[in-house]
């Protein structure tokens, strides 16, 4: 007799395992994902040869990325780590820190040149234990330069960089010699290159010179020479949070990231309110950071340097309002913490020249990003836009209210970006006031509508107009009078018995 499958509804005891079962497969499909996007996972037991690719540019991003690459193949006990290289060289201070990695780790590194290994990819190969190359591959070219003129760097720094590379040569028991020569063209080598040319040796002059410890013409006959083509390989790639970093840590993006997040922090911290654009400019600060941190750079003193700027706005809006040195000196502050996160850690390494370009950089970005906030700012207030943006919260008595961002005022005398406030006949509550000739109301004299850190609302002449002091703090009620009226912008002052 055949049975029938059951039709009846599942009861809480058979539903309750299903949905356990669902959720477990739920979190290992998320686990499983994860661990694919960090690029922390492998499938193989036993010993491995992993390969990592340093392909194309050295930036920031390429120095966390090996560190993490060599610490999981010790940790996993791999038979060997490849450097598969083909690269033109990069960046001087990401290129310090791969060094660091590679002389640092117990596990046995193999850098095979693919073609070409310049520069900083030099190094590299260099810091490696063995060398191998491909038929016409070269190696060398090492002097440093700016990475904004392309000039080379001056005598201290080529000299510390001529240090490092007969460091690193000597530790893996190479010819200090040519190293140098590799970076100064001052340092002859008999046989190899006399004095004013710069070392690039080829496949053969690698061999010859016992900077190759052999020539290979493909990967897999380089493990097959080795004794290593029987193990499994495994092919790792920069992980997300690798790659995170060297978007942020880019000469376009990173700069953006700090002038946008120095903006909008001050910009609400001066306007006397913390909302939504401190809270995004502190976020926007926090991955400049982040990526820096991860890429070496960044450290407690730059930190602490934007931790001393952050205070001294707190002392200019909260303790001596209106005096500006303080401000002055917060802002100048939060500029340098992110300048020195954007270079070197060993200053030595650092020419003055391309210190100033990288503060120049940062310097233009930041006036380019001030000019389109004011801009749209300024089209906004005079347009009556902005209508609704909370951007914080006031306390009043019995409550809060939402307020918007009154450093928004300061460029413009939108009365929709005002708080709400007693309405008059004069000036209904979606209405502008008449427009008045420049210069109309100075003398005037009114009552501040709203509390003025150091913008706010006045009534003036009858009607509610946006309003910025001369730098001192007012409280609403407060008789002021009109010292400069430029028509989009109108400046106060506590009214006294004179006026």
């Amino acid at each position: 007799m055949q049975r029938l499958a059951s039709t009846a509804p599942p009861t809480a005891a058979t539903s309750r395992p299903r949905a356990g079962r669902r959720l477990l497969a739920l979190a290992v499909l998320t686990l499983g994902v994860l661990l694919t996007l960090l690029g922390q996972g492998r499938a193989e037991d036993g010993p491995v040869v992993v390969v990592a690719p340093i392909q194309g540019e050295i930036d920031l991003g390429i120095a966390p990325f090996l560190d993490r690459v060599l610490a999981d193949a010790e940790a996993d006990g791999a038979a060997a780590v490849l450097l598969d290289i083909d690269t033109p060289g990069g960046r001087l201070d990401a290129v310090l820190e791969m060094r660091r990695s590679l002389l640092a780790s117990p596990v046995r590194t193999i850098a095979f040149i693919d073609s070409t290994a310049l520069s900083a990819g030099a190094l590299i190969a260099l810091a490696s234990e063995e060398i191998h190359v491909v038929p016409g591959g070269i190696m060398g070219a090492a002097t440093p330069v700016l990475g904004a003129t392309g000039e080379t760097a001056d005598e201290k720094v080529i000299s510390a960089v001529r240090s490092i590379f007969r460091a690193t040569a000597q530790e893996r028991d190479r010819d200090p010699l040519i190293a140098e020569a590799m970076v100064d063209p001052a340092v002859e080598v008999e046989g190899v290159a006399a004095s004013g040319e710069l070392v690039t040796l080829d496949d053969r002059q690698m061999l010859e010179v016992g900077y190759a410890d052999s020539v290979v013409p493909s990967r897999a006959e380089l493990l097959e020479d080795l004794g290593l083509s029987d193990l499994p390989l495994v092919e790792v790639e920069p992980s997300l949070a690798e790659r995170l970093v060297r978007l942020l840590t880019s000469a376009i993006v990173a700069p953006l990231l700090l002038s946008l997040g120095i903006w909008l922090l001050v910009g609400d911290l001066l306007g006397g309110g913390v909302g939504i654009g401190a809270s995004v400019g502190l976020v926007l600060l926090g991955a400049f950071f982040y990526g820096h941190l991860l890429a070496g750079l960044s450290g407690w003193e730059d930190l602490v340097l934007v931790t001393i700027g952050v205070v001294l706005l707190l002392v200019e809006v909260f303790v001596i309002p209106g005096v500006g040195i303080a401000g002055i000196l917060g802002l100048a502050a939060l500029l340098g913490g992110g300048v020195l996160a954007m270079v070197n850690r060993d200053l030595d390494l650092v020419p003055m020249t391309q210190l100033l370009a990288v503060a120049g950089r940062v310097t233009l970005t930041f006036l380019v990003v001030s000019i389109v906030i004011i801009t749209v700012i300024v089209l906004i207030a005079r347009r009556g836009g902005g209508e609704g943006t909370v951007l914080g919260t006031e306390r009043m008595q019995g409550g809060s209210r939402p307020v918007t961002a009154r450093w928004l005022r300061w460029f413009g005398s939108s009365d929709v970006l005002a708080p709400d406030a007693e309405q008059t006949p004069e000036t209904p509550s979606r209405g502008r006031p008449d427009p008045q000739p420049r210069g109309a109301l100075v003398g005037k004299q009114g009552v501040a509508l709203s509390d003025l850190r150091p913008a706010g609302v006045a009534r003036i002449d009858g009607h509610r107009i946006d309003v910025v002091t001369t730098g001192e703090w007012l409280s609403a009620g407060d008789p002021v009078t009109v010292v400069t009226d430029e028509g989009y912008r109108r400046v106060v002052r506590l009214a006294d018995s004179t006026d």
